[in-house]
């Protein structure tokens, strides 16, 4: 069965279902002048940097493969989804993932996973990395180490031509909102709800959808006012769309610090450094730049990759 939201994004771009070139900087497809969700992505290529690949531990070098977890198993345009022979890991992470390995002199191995999984597998072993929009909180730092390598921004959404506006937590008081489980940006929701029934306010109402089609259908729908997830899908989704518009954007660590997404490891696996040189290696020679506008992500460069930065604090 074809994912879900492959279909959303073909319906919006009128792809073709065939494969096609296109280029790699831009990631359009020279055929239809659509986005090119095709297999053979022609993906922005990188050589080895032997000083990041001897940062490696011996039996990753060894072994030759960089074992990549990625949680978006239901599907999370541009960030990771399926191929139009709905088998072949694309989007924006799934670069990076390929950019990383290369700096490393590894081939990746991408394994789509739930997001809930992700994790489990991060803790046993299963996977060397995690890359899946994964925010550093200080939570998470306490079961995992982290390499930066974009800006975390997080948006709401919504139906196109209303008055509602998200300028902060006082906002949200009384709408239906959708949001993904586990994520940082349902931990800011749940906050600010805590914070406006202290206040006074009409609490929100969460809601949790397991795939992003169930969740546009809810909002077209009128039974949720908004959505509340990562900028980039977000983005992603107003522009194929042209229904929806953003009503609000946030860091994904509060309003007082600039949230980052980063490589996810197991804490002292050994293999954070790695990434760290690998991503540095990346941006510097130019690579990570063009996966970024490839994906119109450009606005969430780093400058370098942070290992173990502040993040999301620990309210509760």
């Amino acid at each position: 069965m074809r994912n879900p939201l492959y279909v959303v994004l073909a319906a919006g771009l009128l792809l073709a279902a065939t494969a096609c070139s296109a280029d790699p900087t831009t990631n359009v497809s020279a055929e239809t002048g659509g986005v090119n969700t095709s297999a053979d992505q022609k993906r922005v290529e990188v050589k080895k940097n032997e000083a990041a690949a001897a940062l490696l531990p011996a039996k990753v070098r060894e072994r030759g493969t960089l074992i990549v977890g990625g949680g978006y198993g239901s599907g999370s345009v541009p960030l990771g989804f399926y191929a139009d022979d709905n088998k072949t890991p694309i989007g924006l992470e799934v670069d990076i993932a390929y950019l990383v390995a290369g700096e490393l002199g590894l081939k990746p191995e991408i394994e789509v996973t739930s997001w809930e999984n992700l994790f489990v597998g991060l803790d046993s072993g299963k996977y060397d990395v995690g890359f899946s929009n994964i925010t550093v909180t200080e939570k998470r730092k306490q079961k995992y180490d982290f390499a930066t390598y974009r800006k975390d921004d997080i948006a709401f959404e919504a139906k196109k031509g209303g008055t509602w506006k998200v300028a902060g937590g006082k906002d949200i008081a009384g709408k239906t909102i959708a949001v993904g489980s586990g994520t940082n940006q349902e931990k800011i929701l749940v906050d600010w709800n805590e914070e406006n029934i202290k206040a006074g306010l009409p609490a929100a109402t969460i809601k949790y959808f397991q795939q992003s089609t169930d969740t546009y259908l809810a909002l077209s729908s009128g039974r949720i006012d908004g959505y509340f997830g990562p900028n980039p899908s977000i983005a992603y989704h107003i522009q194929t769309s042209g229904e929806t518009e953003s009503i609000g954007k946030f860091s994904g660590a509060g309003p007082t610090l600039q949230g980052l997404i980063a490589a996810t490891t197991k804490k002292d696996s050994g293999l954070v450094k790695a990434y760290q040189a690998a991503l540095d290696a990346a941006i510097a020679d130019g690579s990570y730049a063009k996966v970024l506008e490839r994906w119109n992500v450009s606005t969430e460069a780093v400058e370098k990759s942070e290992i173990n930065p502040p993040g999301l604090p620990i309210t509760d």
